[in-house]
């Protein structure tokens, strides 16, 4: 399989030069089986690009596209009113989270509800399909999907995504706990190919925004290491935060964990590879 990022900032998009290399649109990813199926990864301001691809991609084909809610703050979620396979007939777009059926789609169409946008969500011309995500498991063609509650303000969920013996892990909105790590993510974790993982703050930052519900590099690596993963991905990165920032926290995060990388807006991973 192969993954494709589309947007990797936290919080509220950022622009400018100084972020041009990682990209300033908040979270969201793409997850291409090795089958065809194309499973998206939250909903942030990426998605709209992503959208516009996957469109041109398509032509006038039926699309199929699945989309996996962590959770429900609006850097997670405010760029599917903007996503275009929403608005085309032949999109069959089927969305999961850990909420009931009902409730993501109350919450999917607030964002579009009274004055906040020209279209209302039900109006859109796609197909739509809502289903509660089981916590130990469930498939979405050939994935095999699984999640791990989290510790955030209002709850967040991280997801496992399985193929061909491949695991990619994002967890990009949680706190560990003051004392250790977080036993539960690091035995979901385990033997992961690729773990993308929260690192909104510095360590420094961290000891002044505890109880933000977020993580810094440090933490990542200690995840990474107790949960025995091939390849640690930082990511959710603080808007505030420039691409030499970024860099810099890399760079000290190989220092403990040599396979360390900071994801990119454009960047592709071919999951075979370790």
């Amino acid at each position: 399989m192969e993954l494709e990022f589309w947007g990797v900032r936290g919080s509220i998009p950022a622009s400018g030069r100084g972020v041009a290399k990682y990209g300033g649109h908040t979270p969201c990813a793409l997850l291409r089986s090795s089958a065809g199926g194309l499973l998206v990864i939250d909903a942030g301001t990426g998605i709209k690009q992503l959208g516009e691809r996957l469109m041109t991609g398509s032509g006038k084909a039926a699309l199929k596209v699945h989309i996996l809610i962590t959770h429900f703050h609006l850097d997670h979620i405010t760029g599917l009113p903007f996503f275009a396979p929403l608005y085309a007939p032949q999109a069959a777009i089927t969305f999961y989270s850990p909420l009931a059926a009902k409730e993501t789609e109350k919450l999917l169409g607030g964002l579009q509800a009274g004055r906040y946008f020209p279209v209302a969500f039900k109006e859109t011309a796609s197909r739509k399909k809502f289903l509660k995500a089981a916590e130990a498991g469930f498939s979405v063609g050939k994935f095999r999907v699984s999640y791990c509650p989290l510790n955030h303000p209002q709850g967040s969920v991280a997801y496992r995504i399985e193929e061909g013996g491949r695991s990619v892990i994002f967890a990009t909105d949680t706190e560990p706990p003051e004392n250790g790590i977080d036993e539960r993510l690091a035995a979901f974790i385990h033997g992961a190919t690729y773990f993308i993982c929260d690192a909104t703050f510095t360590p420094e930052e961290y000891r002044i925004r505890q109880g933000w519900g977020h993580s810094t590099w440090r933490d990542g690596v200690n995840l990474a290491r107790a949960g025995g993963v091939k390849n640690l991905v930082l990511s959710h990165f603080n808007p505030d935060h420039d691409d030499a920032r970024i860099a810099g926290m890399v760079q000290a995060a190989k220092k403990e964990f040599r396979k360390t990388y900071a994801a990119r807006e454009g960047w592709t991973v071919r999951v075979d590879d370790e």
